[in-house]
């Protein structure tokens, strides 16, 4: 399973490449906002961060936009920027047709804010190169979002589909084990997850009492 950072903070970005190796990364308008910058000074920034890469960097449209052509119109001047940048759409009537056309045009598309089977087929079926299903929002109110998982993964491989699942909206370790085991084939989290999931309060304890035996061995 991949791991992509889910930020627009050159920082932690920056730090999730040189000690993570980063597979990819996505963003959102929310996450530009935090970033404190202007969307087209942030997005040059972390296209300078992956130049010389493959890792793609999913960047979204403007989320007002609802014209299939306008969404096309603004992906195409997006991909444009960057080979790494791959165009984040909405699920909708007219996302799924614009991912169609931006398909059709050789640019890759993300199909984001995903929440049911039947969104994840349209967009595999209009030739979306990744899926985001939203685990943490869905859970939130009550629905299996690793069941979810499971389901998207099965149909995808039943009929065929190229396009790879993003886990997103991952709030904890025990989500990103979920869908490691559920199927998916990448995985979208903030930093302070991914750091926290590398942490275990066993390990704190064990270690500390390794190094009490250490310090109470002699060593010469």
């Amino acid at each position: 399973m991949k791991l992509f950072l889910d930020s627009a903070i050159t920082e932690e970005i920056r730090h999730g490449l040189e000690y993570w190796d980063l597979d990819g990364l996505t963003t959102n308008p929310k996450h530009i906002k935090s970033s404190g910058k202007p969307f087209l000074k942030v997005i040059e920034e972390i296209a300078e961060l992956f130049a010389g890469t493959d890792k793609p960097v999913s960047v979204e449209v403007n989320p007002h936009i609802t014209d299939w052509d306008q969404i096309v119109e603004e992906g195409a001047k997006l991909a444009q920027m960057s080979p790494n940048f791959v165009i984040k759409v909405g699920a909708s009537e007219g996302g799924f047709k614009a991912i169609r056309e931006l398909t059709s045009q050789n640019i890759r598309t993300n199909a984001t804010l995903i929440f049911s089977v039947a969104q994840a087929w349209h967009a595999a079926r209009a030739g979306a190169s990744f899926i985001s299903p939203f685990m943490g929002w869905k859970e939130t109110y009550g629905d299996s979002a690793t069941t979810f998982i499971m389901e998207v993964a099965e149909m995808l491989e039943r009929h065929e589909y190229e396009s790879e699942i993003i886990a997103a909206a991952i709030r904890n370790s025990r989500q990103i084990a979920d869908v490691a085991i559920a199927g998916a084939h990448c995985v979208t989290a903030g930093l302070g997850v991914y750091q926290d999931s590398m942490q275990n309060p066993y390990t704190v304890h064990g270690e500390k009492v390794f190094q009490n035996a250490w310090d109470e061995t002699p060593h010469e």
